[in-house]
């Protein structure tokens, strides 16, 4: 039964596949630069079978379930299947509005930088609801099961012979921005999912440390920990403030900390995820 926390989740991903079909339709389509996808693939082989991209894309998609469900096992869930089947039915209302639709900048290459960075959005809200676009990621998980691959490295070499086999049916100039395509693409989702979010750990020894605490916790409204640190030389020991802070909260930390005590000995670090693992009873 649906309740609320799913029918939000459903519809932030049937808003993320529209932008990723939007940027399959609008960008990769009509310069026919075969960034690697399950919608590239399907955009190859539309040149050897009389077939609307759109529905060469549904009976991948379908195809890809049912061998990633015999193959692999029920990890795919019903965001999986929901986006492998929406997006398909995006392209088909694409193709039927847009009829002989055209390229909007009339050159490949802005075509490809307009295509990872829209896709690139797309992804990212998918992945924020923790849902795939289908396709190739499915490829992925049966090589990571079978060949033992790490996931990110199997959706890249994945990506990469799509990119590849579009020399099956374009020139050399399409096939080299295939590839370049998928690679800077690649950069792009993992901006949008992990830089946007970057956080940074902060280590700062001082005299001042009581008053660096004060600061972090009824200024800044965070939270730090603190370690004691003997120093190797002189034996001395030192509070060490550790505390996780993002971009606006690192500035004004750092502004502080030069103020009241400019020779801080503070280290930084960038952090992409944050973990709470809760204790077992």
């Amino acid at each position: 039964m649906l309740n609320r926390k799913n029918i939000r989740e459903f519809g932030v991903i049937t808003f993320g596949t529209l932008i990723v079909a939007a940027a399959v339709f609008f960008f990769m389509l009509p310069s026919h630069v075969s960034v690697g996808s399950g919608a590239a693939l399907a955009m190859i082989l539309s040149n050897f079978i009389p077939l609307p991209v759109s529905t060469i894309t549904f009976i991948l998609n379908v195809f890809l379930l049912i061998i990633g469900f015999l193959l692999v096992g029920p990890e795919f869930g019903a965001k999986t299947v929901y986006c492998a089947l929406l997006m398909p039915g995006y392209l088909a209302a694409f193709e039927r509005i847009f009829p002989n639709f055209q390229s909007i900048t009339q050159d490949a290459t802005l075509d490809v930088l307009c295509y990872t960075l829209v896709v690139g959005v797309g992804l990212a809200i998918l992945f924020s609801a923790n849902a795939s676009s289908g396709g190739l990621d499915i490829v992925a998980k049966i090589m990571n099961k079978f060949l033992h691959m790490e996931l990110g490295r199997a959706m890249s070499l994945s990506g990469m012979l799509v990119a590849l086999a579009s020399a099956l049916c374009y020139d050399s100039k399409t096939v080299v921005l295939s590839v370049l395509g998928t690679w800077f693409g690649g950069m792009v989702v993992d901006y949008f999912i992990f830089g946007m979010n970057i956080k940074r750990r902060m280590c700062i020894i001082s005299p001042k440390a009581d008053e660096i605490i004060h600061y972090i916790l009824y200024e800044l409204h965070s939270g730090a920990s603190l370690n004691h640190t003997i120093g190797a030389y002189t034996g001395e020991v030192h509070k060490e403030i550790i505390t996780i802070v993002d971009k606006q909260e690192y500035k004004l930390l750092m502004d502080y900390v030069r103020k009241v005590d400019p020779k801080a000995f503070v280290t930084v670090l960038s952090v992409s995820e944050l973990r709470y693992q809760p204790k077992e009873h």
